[in-house]
């Protein structure tokens, strides 16, 4: 597995932006990541950055019903990231230059 195939989009919630202050960055991954190849594809995808911890949660599917059919939602893995006090911060948001 490619370290870049790892980070798929960040999650962007009401709580993972409050999180934001504390130096922590939440991503959803490949379900097939364990902690340490998600340490390390976040410090090779953003350059001067230090990860401290790495938090995962695998969110089970859900059952969805569209009238008499019935679904399942995608299973997904999410990856909470704690960077260092001295890493430098992850862009998110690109501000575009005026």
């Amino acid at each position: 597995m490619n370290l870049y195939d790892v980070i798929k989009k960040p999650v962007i919630t009401e709580k993972s932006m409050t999180e934001l202050e504390a130096g922590k960055y939440v991503f959803e991954v490949d379900t097939r990541a364990h902690k340490l190849l998600i340490k390390q594809a976040v410090e090779a995808a953003f350059e001067g950055v230090k990860v401290a911890n790495v938090n995962t949660v695998t969110v089970k599917p859900k059952q969805k019903r569209m009238g008499r059919y019935v679904g399942y939602t995608s299973k997904v893995k999410k990856a909470i990231i704690t960077l260092t006090a001295d890493s430098k911060a992850i862009e998110l948001f690109a501000a575009e230059a005026e």
